[in-house]
């Protein structure tokens, strides 16, 4: 199957991150925290079919890694996907807010340079600022809200921005969650896991648990899980050809 958010370079144990990934053959979006990383995350899965490195600099590190920017446009031609990026309001992050929108303004810039990037993108208490982000840089490539949170109106606003979301098993233990992923066009989702971050009852995910989220929706939209394979595995096909 897929999943579209996941810090493989983060597991606490490589063996069995990369043997899940192996064996269940999914599309895979490996995502960085920082440019420094990301070589050293090529290298993981260098020889797995069907995974691609993301190019990143998390928001909640932004303050401290921005002087990586520099090595983040001499990279940037070596993937199509760039993440994780984006912005974090959060207690602890709000105070670095004015560094934090510099460093993503900064990719978007470069991202519109370049040609047909995909981002995966974190808003965290910071839904509007990065949507209007996004509205500014409108050729930096196609966003994917990555575990978004908002109101029907930001989700309508990210609908006419294009964006995608990927939706993941630990979205399923929060009413909030589950009513945006109601709000979501069926054409627009895409699966998730965000592991090694994402617990289910204390349990971290692995690529594996992304398909967990496909009875909740084959119950939410009324279809099979069957036609609700086909339906997420021709958002990706639409999302990378």
């Amino acid at each position: 199957m897929m999943d579209m958010h996941c810090h493989v370079d983060l597991y606490p144990d490589y063996d069995i991150v990369l043997k899940d990934i192996s064996d269940t053959g999914c599309y895979l979006l490996s995502v960085t925290t920082v440019p420094s990383a990301f070589k050293g995350t090529v290298d993981l899965t260098r020889d797995i079919k069907n995974c691609r490195t993301a190019l990143g600099l998390h928001p909640q590190l932004a303050h401290q890694r921005k002087n990586e920017l520099a090595l983040f446009d001499a990279l940037i031609k070596e993937t199509r996907y760039i993440g994780e990026i984006g912005l974090d309001g959060s207690k602890g992050y709000k105070e670095h807010f004015d560094d934090q929108l510099f460093v993503f303004n900064h990719i978007l810039k470069k991202c519109e340079s370049q040609k047909d990037k995909i981002l995966t993108i974190h808003s965290l208490n910071a839904v509007d600022t990065v949507l209007q982000c996004l509205k500014e840089h409108p050729n930096a490539g196609t966003p994917i809200l990555h575990w978004f949170l908002a109101t029907k109106r930001q989700v309508l606003k990210a609908i006419d921005l294009g964006c995608y979301f990927s939706i993941g098993p630990a979205m399923l233990s929060s009413m909030r969650a589950k009513n945006v992923i109601s709000w979501l066009p069926r054409d627009r989702i895409l699966l998730e896991t965000d592991g090694p971050f994402a617990k289910v009852k204390g349990k971290i995910l692995y690529p594996s648990d992304a398909t967990s989220v496909i009875p909740y929706l084959s119950e939410l939209w009324g279809f099979s899980p069957h036609e609700v394979r086909n339906i997420l595995k021709a958002n990706l096909k639409g999302l990378v050809s």
